[in-house]
């Protein structure tokens, strides 16, 4: 599906250690009635600043954010084992969830880096996928941890563009 989509409208090559976000936990100070949710992960935020950082990088040329039904491609390349268990193969089949590294970084593609207007736009996904880094088989896999991030305009909605329905 992707391969006939032609050239992406914005492609994101993102480096740092993918973070998710979706996992909280709830803190009470003593004495307050107030509740506190903290992301449990540790990486969020800087995986989310790495996401906004190179987007804007790649947007540059855009004078406004993204808008209409977009598809959305998401490879995150992660850390490889030391030492790769016999048993657990070439695919990263452990934490973190792909869901939550999508979550983390749709929300900086629009809320840090506001090159897309809400992620809500993503209509569809072509390619989402954990990959270890340097996986020499896979065309996506970077050679050390981030994400290439890749956003078409849906076909679907410039069908309907060009045959006038709004």
């Amino acid at each position: 599906m992707i391969a006939t989509l032609g050239e992406p409208v914005l492609e994101v090559i993102a480096y740092g250690t993918p973070g998710p976000q979706g996992s909280k936990k709830a803190y009470r100070r003593k004495g307050s009635k107030r509740i506190t949710l903290v992301e449990s992960s540790k990486k969020v935020k800087p995986w989310r600043e790495a996401v906004a950082e190179a987007a804007l990088a790649a947007a540059r040329d855009a004078s406004s954010p993204l808008s209409g039904p977009l598809v959305a491609s998401m490879v995150f390349s992660l850390q490889p084992p030391k030492r790769p268990p016999r048993w657990r193969g070439p695919l990263p089949w452990v934490r973190p969830d792909l869901s939550k590294l999508l979550r983390a970084t749709e929300d900086a593609l629009d809320t840090d880096a506001g090159v897309i207007v809400d992620d809500a736009q993503i209509v569809e996904y072509g390619r989402l996928a954990k990959v270890y880094a340097g996986d020499l088989d896979d065309p996506d896999a970077l050679t050390k941890p981030g994400a290439v991030i890749r956003l078409w305009h849906s076909p679907r909605s410039l069908e309907e563009r060009g045959a006038g329905l709004r």
